[in-house]
């Protein structure tokens, strides 16, 4: 009878110490993988860039992107890689940013500053991304949100720009203290938003001149990765925004209500496509727009801020597509390049961006 409870229990023991193996396992593989993708991108960053784009800056938006990935990964995983790329692309450009005083792609590596100033204290990191902040709030923009309008690109016109500089004035916000910077990102959002996000479909438009255009099935035409930026931005700024300011809710909300869209436009594989609301046209995965949405899913589960199983599972399928889309080398494929609307992604097509999106989401679900 001994032996028998001896047995049982063992095989108790045994039965709950299985999936917190399994779990571990898939954490380890979690972590191999992104390291895997990072360190490719770092070999051979700036070598597989879009057509149509031609030689690019370090501090061109695309980087940008990159970076803020790169950076979240080194700081979750400890993959040191990550941060020493970082360090050299900074120094050797002086820590300055892109030359365009009002245009949000422009300041977006400058997210990277501040997450580095905020660790290492050096003054330099931060000289240049407080001179362009200071000197747009100096001299706000008044033009149009209209996207045809002459200079609307001095404004947050296009749905992008809400992942590009919102961030930036948030943390600059946090480190310094100063509450105008804050409150000029939070009016600028808001009126961005009131502008391109379609509260029915709970769908960012990319700009004004997608209100009236319709997909070949009909639908309306939101664009993929631009969904994703919003997404991503709307999480980064979640966890920037004090939760007692009053525009805290505002973001949650919105967060919220586009987390249902975002799930019921997953297909079936877990990918999500270029564009949101017409897979036939567009079949094919595109991983840019699906790192991002994997990435708000898990953080928005991480902080509570999403219940239930569908986003679990959403998260999950999202993950395990984009794995399988990395090649052994950890090259990532079907990236939709440089562009502003849904188009063709392709098993050769790799971007920066798409490589960031990736590295957010993996900070997110070794934590799910």
């Amino acid at each position: 009878m001994k032996r028998t409870i001896f047995s049982l229990l063992a095989a108790a023991a045994a039965a709950l110490l299985l999936p917190t193996a399994a779990r571990a396992g898939r954490h380890d593989g979690d972590v191999e993988i992104a390291n895997r993708v990072a360190q490719w991108q770092i070999d051979n960053f700036g070598k597989y860039i879009s057509a149509s784009s031609k030689k690019r800056s370090d501090l061109h938006w695309a980087n940008g992107a990159l970076y803020r990935g790169m950076m979240v990964w080194g700081e979750k995983s400890g993959y040191k890689p990550c941060e020493e790329f970082l360090l050299g692309i900074g120094r050797r450009n002086g820590w300055k940013l892109a030359p365009r005083q009002y245009h949000a792609d422009d300041i977006c590596v400058g997210q990277a500053y501040l997450m580095l100033y905020a660790k290492y204290g050096d003054e330099a990191m931060l000289k240049a991304v407080r001179q362009r902040v200071d000197s747009i709030l100096a001299a706000p923009a008044c033009t149009s949100l209209n996207y045809r309008t002459k200079d609307a690109n001095r404004r947050w016109s296009w749905c992008d720009a809400l992942f590009m500089a919102p961030p930036v004035y948030a943390q600059l916000s946090l480190i310094t203290g100063n509450p105008e910077y804050m409150r000029f990102m939070h009016s600028e959002f808001y009126a961005s938003t009131s502008q391109l996000y379609d509260p029915e479909e709970r769908l960012y438009y990319r700009d004004s001149r997608f209100f009236k255009r319709r997909e070949k099935n009909g639908e309306k035409v939101f664009w993929g990765r631009g969904n994703g930026w919003c997404y991503a931005a709307l999480a980064i700024l979640l966890d920037l925004v004090p939760q007692d300011d009053p525009m805290y809710a505002y973001y949650r909300q919105l967060f919220v209500e586009m987390s249902d869209s975002v799930v019921a436009c997953q297909d079936r594989k877990g990918s999500w496509h270029p564009s949101m609301l017409d897979h036939a046209t567009y079949p094919e995965p595109e991983n840019s727009s699906s790192g991002f949405f994997t990435y708000g899913l898990a953080w928005g589960l991480n902080r509570g801020i999403l219940k239930g199983g569908a986003y679990r599972k959403a998260a999950q399928r999202g993950w395990r597509a984009l794995c399988s889309y990395v090649r052994e080398d950890g090259r990532l494929e079907y990236v939709q390049p440089v562009g502003a609307a849904p188009g063709a992604s392709a098993a050769d097509m790799t971007e920066a961006y798409g490589v960031g999106a990736f590295l957010l989401a993996a900070s997110e679900i070794v934590d799910l």
